[in-house]
């Protein structure tokens, strides 16, 4: 019987607060895909991520996305271009977080880094190039088998 899925190698722990965030896989006509590289005093500093962000009280996951990402990049989408196509569910030391990702394609506006962040746009077969939250990594699969 083979073992893989039993084995308890990072289960979740029961207690910590859940923490929901979104993430977009923006793909340009070129087949590339955005990534940003969270900026110094932040946590995680100097690692690549999908844009995106926590979604607030209230707020739709869609909703988050599409403020989130006018926020941080300076474009503007809408629901209907949005795709949800994965999420993360990842137990980090002080919560566990769960993040939806959806790709979109089509936006208005010149994206933009507005919050400090550098900004890479990537071939899927070279995002596992760059360093990322371990609760992104397996998105990158994924996003390389999709695209």
């Amino acid at each position: 019987m083979p073992s893989g899925c039993w084995e308890a190698a990072g289960e979740a722990t029961p207690g910590k607060p859940v923490l929901l965030v979104v993430a977009a896989a923006l793909v340009d006509p070129d087949g590339r895909v955005l990534i940003a590289k969270r900026p110094p005093g932040k946590a995680m500093a100097g690692l690549w991520e999908f844009p995106g962000g926590k979604v607030q009280a209230g707020e739709t996951p869609e909703a988050a996305l599409i403020r989130e990402l006018r926020e941080e990049i300076g474009i503007d989408t809408k629901q209907s271009c949005l795709s949800p196509v994965a999420f993360a569910s990842h137990a980090y030391d002080d919560f566990h977080l769960l993040m939806p990702l959806y790709v979109c394609r089509v936006w208005r506006g010149i994206v933009q880094a507005r919050e400090g962040q550098e900004l890479a746009w990537v071939r899927p077969v070279r995002l596992g190039d760059y360093p990322m939250p371990p609760a992104d990594l397996p998105l990158v699969a994924m996003l390389r088998d999709l695209l």
